[in-house]
């Protein structure tokens, strides 16, 4: 099948700037080059068309999110009309809409929703938080564990919630050094503790099954709050990260 405005490779000028019709006819690409559209990089997570104010001008604003995915099939030398892709742009858009859901979620909703006042001033340690994300590079998946740690001042977080902040920040487009700062930052905000410390272990698929194509290596990041930034407070934490755990648990 002959791959005619495939995104990889080489092409000519007229190639670059010509108008891409979709298969439901839309024009795509009405200007300019088709990589250097800005409206491209917005998540959509919509079954209808996406409409934008007025005066923000033409773009893509009438196509919907399957009518995109349509086109890169199409772009891809694929037929989306085939049996096994008829119903996959569908599929892909739902898809995006749950791995980018934490957009529409407010770290800070969800942490007050659960604060108590407790009387304890030591460490609490939620570790091990399954954790599944998207690399805004490349929107391949990246995966791995949370740790999370604070030290109350007052008050204390429902447990359940520790996990649900992770989902939050997790379901976008991400990279690990800012999600593990963001968890840190909403907690911090969220109770004012003495201090917080998060540390995140993931494997990236960006680097595993593409690029430089390492299967073993993991990335880890940490970032420290308040007393966590003590050697003292910050050796304890990860002490009790590297202990097993005990008891059957």
């Amino acid at each position: 099948m002959a791959r005619a405005g495939r995104v990889r490779g080489r092409s000519s000028a007229d190639d670059r700037t010509r108008i891409r019709v979709g298969n439901a006819g839309h024009a795509l690409f009405p200007q300019g080059r088709e990589d250097e559209d800005p409206k491209m990089a917005q998540p959509i997570a919509v079954t209808q068309s996406v409409r934008r104010p007025a005066g923000a001008g033409e773009g893509l604003s009438e196509v919907s999110t399957q009518e995109m995915y349509r086109e890169i099939l199409s772009r891809l030398g694929e037929d989306p009309s085939r049996d096994g892709l008829l119903t996959t742009p569908a599929r892909v858009e739902k898809s995006m809409a749950f791995l980018t859901k934490g957009y529409d979620e407010d770290p800070t909703r969800i942490l007050r929703g659960a604060m108590f006042d407790v009387d304890y001033d030591e460490m609490v340690i939620v570790k091990d938080i399954e954790m599944f994300s998207l690399c805004e590079h490349h929107m391949l998946p990246f995966f791995g564990k949370v740790h999370v740690a604070y030290i109350p001042k007052g008050k204390v977080i429902g447990l359940s919630k520790i996990p649900r902040l992770v989902e939050v920040f997790a379901r976008r487009l991400q990279v690990q050094e800012r999600l593990t700062r963001q968890i840190a930052d909403a907690i911090q905000a969220a109770i004012a503790p003495q201090g917080v410390g998060v540390v995140v272990e993931a494997r990236h698929l960006c680097m595993m099954m593409r690029g430089i194509e390492k299967q073993h290596s993991s990335t880890v990041t940490s970032a420290m709050v308040g007393c966590f930034r003590q050697k003292e407070t910050r050796s304890e934490f990860l002490s009790l990260l590297r202990q097993p755990a005990t008891g059957g648990l």
